[in-house]
C-alpha cells in the first residue's frame, strides 16, 4: 500500500498486464508513431472491455521512461478519479508525478497542481477538456479517451473542442496523439478512412469474455396492460430480481434527472414553464422545487393551476428521482444509489459512490449518462436502459449518432468480469438504426450507413457547420437584427457555402433572452469563421443585442 504525499490518498501498486496480440499491435503502432519524424493521430477503436486503458498505461510508461511527459484527457470529471487511481497505482514509485486538473478543485489545489506541472515535478496530467492547456514541458504523448464524447466541446466562450485542440497541440509540439473509443465519432472514422488518421482496432475483450447479449423491448407492446407509465417492464424487473438473488450488481440508465418532467393541468392543459426560458420546469422531490435545467431558475411547485386555478394539477413524465423511489418500493431489500448532476454537485460524492459500488456495498446503481462510459465493475451482469428514445427525437443531425454511442457504451458496462452480461433496452422505436446497430455491437455498420446519409445531405464530416445566434431581451429586436444580418450575409458568402433563412432557435428563449439563428455550411471552417466575424463586426450591433458564433457546432439547441 502506497500513500500519495500530496493528497494522503492510499493506493495499491499494480504491475503491467500481459497484452494480447491486438493490444500489442496497438502499442507497437503508438510506439512507432512516437518515434516517427512525421506523426499523424492514431485512432484506437476498441470494443468495451478490450483493454484500451492498459494500452494507455504501457504507452505512457514508455514515454515517461524516455524523459518526456504525457497528457491524458477524459470527457467527464466523474471519470477522473478512476483514471487517476489507475495511473497512480501503476506509477507507484513516482506518485507525485501524476497531476490532476478539473473544475472541482479548489483554488489552492489548482495552484499546487499547476505549479507541479510547470516545474516539471508532475509529468503525467489527467483531466477533462481544460487539461489540454496544462503547461507540460517536453510533451511526448497526448491521449484522448472516449474521444467521441460531446463533453469535449466547450459550449461557452471561448468555444473550442478539446479533442481537436489536443490534435492541434500534438501537431505543434510534434508529439504523438492517441484517440481512443469503442464508438469513435464519425469525424474521426472519416479521417481514418481517408488516411488522415492511422486506425488500430481491438475487436475482442481483453479477458476473452463475449460482449453482452442485448435485448430490445418494444414498450408499445410491453405497456399495453398498464394504466400508468411503464417505467420498469416486467421482463426487466424479473431480470433484476434474478441478478440480485445471485449477488450480482445492476446498472440502470435514464438520461433525465429530477422527479417529474413537468407539471401540467389536465383541465386547461397549462404547463408550468420557466420565467426565463421556453422550457417546462422539472420537479425535484428531494428539494421540493421546480427547476429549469437550462438556466437554473427555481420555484415552489404551485398548489393549483396558475392559469385556471384548478387544484387538479398533475406531475407528468419521470426522471431519476422518481425511478429511485419506484426501485425502492419494487426491491425493498436492495441497496440502491442514484448518480446524476444533482448528486455530483457535492464534492467527491461521485467518487465515494463509485468506490462503494466497486466494493459491492451497492446493488443497483441508477444514473444518467455519467455512468455510461469508462467505468469497470466486474460484478455488473445486467444493464437496463429505461428509455432509449430520450435523445433520439431531437432537432440535431447528431441525435442518432449520440444515441448509438450512449447505448453501446452503457451496454459495455455489463459482463466485464468472469460472469456473462445482459442488456435490456426499453424503447418505443425499436426499428431505429441506432438501436439495431447497437444491439449487434456493430460500430462499423452504423458508421457506414450514417456516413452515407451525411454525405447525401451534406452534413459533417463532409462539410463544416457554423451557427450564428442573435440574442436579445426584446423578441422583435432580435428577429429584425437576424433578418438584417441574413440579408448582408447572402452577399458575403463565397460559393459553395450555403446558409439557411433566419429562424427561431429550437429553444427560442433562454436565460431571459429571445434567440434567433442562421446556420451556415461550407467546406472551410476558417472561411466561415472569418466571414461571420466580419459580418458581426461591420454590423455594429447595439448593447441590447448579443451575437454568438459557434463554428463546428455540436449543439443546435
Amino acid at each position: 500500500m502506497h500513500r500519495d504525499p500530496s493528497t494522503g490518498e492510499q493506493f495499491v501498486p499494480t504491475q503491467p498486464m500481459k497484452l494480447n496480440s491486438q493490444q500489442q499491435k496497438a502499442l507497437e503502432e503508438i510506439t512507432a508513431m512516437c518515434a516517427a519524424e512525421r506523426k499523424k493521430p492514431v485512432l484506437l477503436q476498441g470494443v468495451t472491455g478490450s483493454g484500451k486503458t492498459e494500452v494507455y498505461l504501457q504507452a505512457v510508461s514508455q514515454i515517461v521512461k524516455s524523459g518526456k511527459s504525457a497528457l491524458i484527457m477524459v470527457p467527464e470529471i466523474s471519470l477522473t478519479p478512476q483514471t487517476v487511481q489507475r495511473f497512480k497505482s501503476r506509477f507507484a514509485e513516482l506518485p507525485s508525478s501524476v497531476a490532476v486538473l478539473h473544475s472541482l478543485l479548489s483554488d489552492g489545489e489548482r495552484f499546487d497542481e499547476w505549479h507541479a506541472i510547470r516545474s516539471g515535478k508532475a509529468r503525467i496530467v489527467i483531466g477533462p477538456r481544460s487539461a489540454v492547456f496544462a503547461p507540460l514541458q517536453n510533451l511526448g504523448l497526448v491521449i484522448v479517451d472516449e474521444e467521441h464524447d460531446a463533453s469535449y466541446k466547450q459550449e461557452s466562450s471561448p468555444r473550442y473542442h478539446g479533442r481537436d485542440l489536443a490534435v492541434l497541440r500534438a501537431h505543434l509540439e510534434n508529439c504523438a496523439v492517441l484517440l481512443g473509443s469503442a464508438t469513435p465519432s464519425l469525424e474521426s472514422i472519416h479521417n481514418a478512412l481517408i488516411g488522415k488518421y492511422s486506425l488500430v482496432k481491438l475487436t475482442e475483450r481483453a479477458d476473452g469474455q463475449k460482449l453482452p447479449l442485448i435485448r430490445i423491448l418494444d414498450m408499445k407492446t410491453e405497456g399495453k396492460n398498464k394504466s400508468g407509465p411503464n417505467v420498469i417492464s416486467e421482463r426487466l424487473r424479473m431480470s433484476i430480481d434474478r441478478r440480485l438473488d445471485k449477488g450480482e450488481q445492476v446498472i440502470l440508465l435514464l438520461n433525465r434527472r429530477g422527479f417529474a418532467r413537468s407539471i401540467q393541468c389536465p383541465d386547461c392543459g397549462h404547463v408550468v414553464t420557466c420565467l426565463h426560458c421556453s422550457l417546462p420546469l422539472t420537479y425535484h422531490r428531494t428539494e421540493d422545487r421546480l427547476m429549469c435545467h437550462l438556466c437554473g431558475f427555481k420555484a415552489l411547485p404551485p398548489r393549483s393551476c396558475p392559469e385556471c386555478r384548478s387544484a387538479n394539477i398533475l406531475l407528468q413524465g419521470y426522471g431519476t428521482q422518481k425511478v429511485e423511489e419506484i426501485l425502492r418500493r419494487t426491491f425493498p431489500a436492495a441497496r440502491i444509489t442514484r448518480v446524476d448532476a444533482d448528486v455530483a454537485r457535492r464534492k467527491n460524492a461521485v467518487r465515494t459512490i463509485l468506490n462503494q459500488f466497486r466494493a459491492h456495498k451497492i446493488d443497483i446503481l441508477l444514473g444518467t449518462q455519467m455512468i455510461a462510459k469508462g467505468l469497470d465493475f466486474p460484478n455488473v451482469t445486467l444493464v437496463g436502459v429505461l428509455n432509449a428514445d430520450l435523445g433520439l427525437h431531437i432537432p440535431d443531425p447528431r441525435a442518432g449518432e449520440r444515441t448509438f454511442q450512449l447505448l453501446t457504451q452503457v451496454a459495455g458496462r455489463a459482463g466485464r468480469g468472469d460472469l456473462s452480461g445482459e442488456v435490456i433496452i426499453q424503447t418505443f422505436t425499436p426499428q431505429s438504426p441506432s438501436l439495431q446497430y447497437a444491439r449487434h455491437h456493430d460500430t462499423d455498420g452504423f458508421a457506414a450507413q450514417e456516413l452515407e446519409m451525411r454525405r447525401t445531405f451534406d452534413l459533417p464530416p463532409f462539410t463544416h457547420i457554423a451557427v450564428l445566434t442573435i440574442r436579445s431581451q426584446h423578441e422583435s429586436m432580435a428577429e429584425f437584427a437576424t433578418q438584417t444580418l441574413a440579408a448582408r450575409l447572402r452577399g458575403m458568402l463565397p460559393p459553395p457555402a450555403t446558409m439557411t433563412d433566419p429562424m427561431p432557435a429550437p429553444i427560442p428563449r433562454a436565460h431571459g433572452q429571445f434567440r434567433f439563428q442562421i446556420t451556415v455550411k461550407g467546406p472551410s471552417a476558417r472561411i466561415l469563421s472569418r466571414t461571420l466575424r466580419k459580418l458581426v463586426q461591420e454590423a455594429g450591433l447595439g448593447e441590447d443585442l448579443t451575437a454568438v458564433i459557434d463554428v463546428d457546432a455540436m449543439s443546435f439547441m
